[in-house]
């Protein structure tokens, strides 16, 4: 019996559906509450009794979208603690830097690179120093490499991701900075994820996948724009690959 929990966002709001139907399963939504806010989790149980718990990160309680620079990432990664997963994985579209890592590519994040301002913590009152040496668990990537390798049927990239905070897209000339530092991919909310996560000691995983170009990468002219609407529908496309990653992976476990 395997119990993990999913983080994703808003391209992937179909995705307790595709698990649903990919087991025969009623969805039973729960709710996590804690001092910084309570959290909806769709929960998923299949007939092995393997245990699925989904995360939408920018919830809200009007049904709105948070947007990335709101959101109470504390609540969202001690709800998923309180499933008592076996391990956690984050969804994560990414703009990608690389031109080995297409729109539309299924990839694994293996670095991070996160200077963000404010750094995120569950322990405020008194300093704990968690590592984050291997901040995501080689198994785990070990496992979603062969896995996604067969459903994509071609090499899978292990991506560096720098953390930046949004709401807006990023600029040409901050996308070339981070390049010039080691980042291969941009994303909005997968930095303060990883840290609380870090401070947990539960095995973690990254799953991206490329909606965009990063600003200023688009091969076909760095002055093409970067379309909101586009993004978002981008995760629609592939939620179906998705669900299969989370369905191969949790078999790797049984």
């Amino acid at each position: 019996m395997v119990r993990v929990c999913i983080l994703y966002g808003t391209g992937l709001s179909n995705l307790p559906n595709f698990i649903s139907k990919l087991y025969d399963s009623e969805i039973n939504v729960l709710r996590s509450h804690s001092k910084w806010g309570d959290v909806p989790i769709s929960a998923i149980n299949d007939s092995s009794n393997n245990s699925i718990f989904m995360i939408h990160r920018h919830h809200s309680d009007d049904g709105s979208v948070t947007p990335p620079h709101l959101i109470e990432h504390r609540a969202n990664i001690h709800a998923s603690s309180s499933t008592n997963s076996d391990f956690i994985i984050s969804i994560n579209s990414i703009g990608s830097l690389s031109s080995k890592f297409l729109p539309g590519d299924i990839g694994i994040t293996i670095d991070m690179i996160d200077f963000s301002e404010y750094s995120w913590s569950f322990h405020d009152a008194s300093a704990v120093h968690s590592d984050r040496t291997s901040i995501f668990d080689q198994q785990i990537i070990n496992n979603l490499e062969i896995i996604i390798e067969n459903i994509q049927q071609k090499c899978v990239q292990k991506i560096i991701v720098a953390q930046c905070n949004g709401p807006q897209f990023e600029s040409p000339a901050e996308i070339n900075a981070l390049g010039k530092m080691g980042a291969e991919a941009v994303n909005m909310t997968l930095g303060p994820e990883s840290r609380l996560i870090s401070e947990l000691s539960i095995p973690y995983a990254s799953i991206i996948y490329s909606a965009n170009w990063a600003s200023g990468r688009n091969p076909n002219g760095n002055s093409i724009t970067i379309d909101h609407d586009e993004v978002e529908k981008s995760g629609s496309f592939i939620v179906g690959n998705i669900s299969k990653c989370i369905d191969l992976l949790i078999n790797q476990y049984v």
